[in-house]
């Protein structure tokens, strides 16, 4: 295979990745509230491209319109998830991303549909 061929393979590559996560980040960018998931840090204008949408099953090409399979994670945690993912992979463990130890039982957007509601 030709050097310029492999270019253009590559370039449409990520071309095509580009595209498709335009797609799915402004979908969940609508659906959801610019709220890290994970440490609940807000978002505006200014600093929303920190803010990442995470496919909560690893699959990046499972983008339902209803957002099921995503989160919006900031950088920090994303990666974070990102690498527990990893790890938990190569060296196996229990329950896929599940953290060792206590859990949060704080659930930030478990009543904003009727806090919603009420501000209409």
């Amino acid at each position: 295979m030709s050097h310029n061929k492999a270019h253009q393979i590559v370039a449409e590559a990520r071309r095509n990745k580009e595209e498709r996560e335009k797609g799915y980040r402004e979908q969940a960018l609508r659906l959801f509230p610019w709220i890290c998931g994970r440490c609940a840090r807000e978002f505006d204008h200014k600093n929303l491209r920190e803010l990442t949408v995470h496919h909560t099953d690893h699959n990046h090409d499972n983008n339902p319109a209803d957002g099921s399979n995503w989160e919006l994670l900031c950088l920090y945690c994303h990666d974070n998830e990102h690498q527990r993912y990893e790890e938990q992979s190569r060296y196996g463990g229990k329950g896929g991303t599940e953290a060792k130890g206590p859990q949060a039982t704080f659930s930030p957007f478990a009543d904003l549909k009727s806090m919603l509601q009420n501000n209409k």
